[in-house]
């Protein structure tokens, strides 16, 4: 077949290619073929450096140099005046005057001491006229602001006393006013409690105070129903069980605190104890004696023995002949005879002289000093004498709380009834009544709710401050001054309503009120200063007060 027109022709075997004549450079040239498709591809030629001469000569004449400024030159130097001199400006005086202001003043003494003279008695007079007047009578100056708050510090329990359900009974201050202690009972058992109790202290000075786990716990194996801290020995401590027994515990023994009882025997309480009460030993000054009341009548009081015992010292019992007529019992045996005591206070001024409440509603005021014999009754070593010598007012129920007022004025005959006589009482009436000891009728009585009031007690430093606790959940302050018929402050004790027991003011620590409820709860009050701060002739307003509902 004939080949493309572009391709050459067949060559012979071993002739030459055209256009390369052996490779020849000096062989002409054949003429060039049209090219096809595929004669050509891709290839890198190598590639080719050329030394630059200028740079590495101008490298060569490089360089290197710096340039500063000359040297600069400093000093100091400093500026002062060479001459000063103050200037003041002063208006001119005159020299007359300057001598005047120099000479001694003169004083006509003859003339002074005859004008002192001429009106000495008119001055005199009216200094006693002013001396002796009452213009100024129950006038307060206040250089403070008064605060009537009152504020709650501490809340006290005893959580295994609680989950028993058990109540405080009593509170009590120690001797130092740091240490309050509470005891457990049952008050609204009305059968025979054999249920285990406790007494509590907490000390509210120590530091990391923990409300909920009192400082002392002591085991007690019948209900107490009220105990005292000693007046001066600040570990020691007297219960009222509900079996009729007391015990006197000592907070410093750890071990085994109870260093003297009574023991059950024929001078005990036959009935619960409902209150304790320190007396002075006025034959051993550093003992006291222990008195006791209780609901089957009896008033006892106890002495020390060396064996740990309480031995009966004396006793006096309250029958139902020294009661008015109204009120006797027809009954002959002697536990029918006797008429249960639920509250004693001693005057503050005669040791010889107390009031007992009683759950007839009276209140009976009585002497330590009666020899009368009580009614015979069987067993005892010590014989009872009949205390009872003048009967109050009655309440319309029990009388659960008395108190006697602890001031006394020296000039206190000038105004009868003075506050050393004076008393409060209360009970399940729903009324407080302020007595006088010299007469039978109340003072004044105050109809503050209609459930019970269980406890009524005298403010130590203000005579015309009383408080009270309520079956209904609250603490009262009453402020005479200001009002006779509605309290001046309620604090709300519990938020269940709860009966609130007992109540006792801090004697060391006055701004300080301790009150247990029925819930279990102590509770600490601190009362602001216009509480516990005496106003001016606030004595002479009680008189005042106590005379004027007399009238």
């Amino acid at each position: 077949a004939r080949p493309f027109p572009w391709e050459p022709e067949a060559r012979a075997a071993g002739e030459p290619r055209a256009g390369t004549a052996g490779n020849d450079p000096r062989s002409p040239r054949a003429p060039r073929a049209p090219s096809r498709p595929g004669m050509f591809a891709d290839r890198t030629a190598p590639g080719a450096d050329v030394q630059s001469l200028w740079r590495s000569a101008r490298s060569a004449r490089c360089e290197a140099k710096t340039c500063q400024t000359g040297k600069i030159s400093t000093a100091e130097a400093a500026a002062q005046s060479h001459t000063a001199r103050d200037a003041a400006v002063q208006t001119e005086q005159s020299k007359d005057d300057v001598q005047d202001f120099q000479q001694e003043v003169q004083v006509d003494y003859t003339g002074l001491l005859s004008f002192l003279q001429r009106v000495e008695d008119a001055v005199i007079k009216e200094l006693n006229k002013n001396w002796k007047s009452h213009a100024f009578d129950g006038f307060e100056v206040n250089w403070t602001d008064q605060d009537e708050t009152v504020l709650c510090l501490h809340t006290l329990s005893y959580p295994e006393a609680q989950d028993q359900n058990l109540q405080v009974t009593g509170v009590s201050w120690n001797a130092t006013g740091s240490v309050i202690a509470c005891s457990y009972g049952r008050l609204d058992d009305g059968d025979w409690s054999t249920e285990k109790s406790y007494v509590c202290t907490w000390n509210l000075d120590r530091r990391g105070l923990n409300p909920q786990h009192p400082d002392l716990v002591v085991d007690v194996s019948s209900s107490v129903m009220c105990l005292a801290f000693h007046p001066s020995q600040p570990s020691l401590i007297a219960g009222g069980l509900f079996s009729g027994e007391l015990v006197v515990w000592d907070t410093s023994r750890t071990e085994d605190p109870v260093i003297w009882r009574t023991g059950m025997t024929d001078d005990t309480h036959t009935d619960p104890v409902y209150q304790v009460h320190w007396l002075p030993d006025t034959k051993h000054r550093n003992h006291a004696r222990l008195l006791s009341v209780g609901t089957d009548g009896k008033i006892l009081v106890w002495r020390e023995e060396r064996d740990g015992r309480l031995a009966l010292a004396e006793g006096f019992a309250i029958v139902a002949q020294q009661i008015p007529r109204s009120t006797r019992l027809k009954k002959v045996a002697w536990g029918e005879a006797a008429v249960g005591v639920t509250s004693l206070s001693f005057s503050p001024f005669d040791a010889g002289v107390f009031v007992v409440g009683v759950e007839g509603g009276y209140c009976l005021r009585c002497s330590t000093s009666a020899q009368g014999p009580a009614l015979p009754r069987p067993g005892g070593s010590v014989p009872l004498r009949a205390p009872a010598e003048l009967a109050f007012s009655p309440h319309a129920g029990p009388v659960y709380s008395v108190s006697c007022s602890p001031f006394h004025r020296q000039s206190c005959f000038l105004l009868p009834p003075s506050p050393r006589n004076l008393f409060l009482s209360c009970g399940t009436d729903g009324q407080v009544h302020l007595h006088s000891m010299l007469q039978t009728q109340p003072l004044f009585a105050l109809q503050l709710s209609k459930k019970y009031l269980f406890c009524v007690c005298w403010s130590p430093v203000r005579p015309l401050l009383q408080c009270l606790s309520v079956s209904a959940g609250e603490v009262h302050l009453f402020d005479l001054g200001r009002s006779t018929q509605k309290p001046t402050v309620s604090l709300k004790q519990s938020v269940s309503d709860c009966p609130v027991y007992c109540l006792e003011f801090n004697t060391k620590h006055t701004r300080l009120l301790a009150a247990g409820d029925a819930a279990g709860t102590v509770k600490v009050w601190q009362l602001s200063s216009d509480f516990t701060e005496q106003g001016p002739r606030e004595m002479s307003h009680l008189e005042q007060l106590a005379s004027e509902i007399m009238d």
